[in-house]
């Protein structure tokens, strides 16, 4: 596996503005849109392309994500885009924010699609687990029927109530963008 060197947020911060550097953030729109660093330019993860990066080859790229574990697991696919010289944020997103650098928020936006599977997932399955206790124990099977979508989800990549949750109205601005 390829390594893409770390960068630490405070020396980010000043190539940033120095202009030294082209911030490429590789998360889901859903997640940029709801907070990001200023100047980073959203480029999925799932469509970048090497040619996403023509008017910028002669700068230093710096990827991230929120964590840096999913930047640090695409290394090579992200080296492979043609730039010179290439660094990963140390931390990510909540890296530079526990180094108390400012991001833009919007506390309007949606919140990720991942999170938001978890919070149905969750509530779905203390429901059916409430109900089987207090009405019938045939409701046990909507907790079994969720254990089992996130089994698929995890073993597959397809994850159904992703894709519902996604055209969702709350989340229609998103894909739109």
């Amino acid at each position: 596996m390829t390594a893409i060197p770390k960068i630490d947020p405070q020396t980010l911060q000043q190539r940033l503005q120095a202009g030294e550097v082209v911030l490429i953030d590789i998360r889901e729109p859903s997640e940029y849109a709801r907070e990001h660093i200023h100047g980073a330019r959203l480029v999925p993860l799932n469509a970048i392309d090497t040619h996403d990066f023509d008017a910028e080859r002669n700068k230093v790229a710096v990827f991230t994500c929120r964590s840096g574990n999913r930047t640090a697991m695409n290394a090579s696919r992200l080296l492979a885009k043609g730039f010179r010289e290439a660094y990963v944020l140390a931390g990510g997103l909540d890296g530079w924010k526990k180094a108390g650098l400012p991001v833009h928020f919007n506390a309007k936006a949606p919140l990720d699609l991942q999170r938001q599977v978890q919070i149905a997932a969750g509530g779905m399955a203390l429901l059916g687990a409430v109900l089987a206790l207090l009405v019938s124990p045939w409701f046990i099977a909507l907790s079994g029927f969720v254990g089992a979508g996130l089994m698929v989800a995890g073993a597959t990549g397809f994850c159904g109530m992703a894709r519902l949750l996604a055209v969702m109205p709350w989340n229609r601005k998103i894909l739109a963008a």
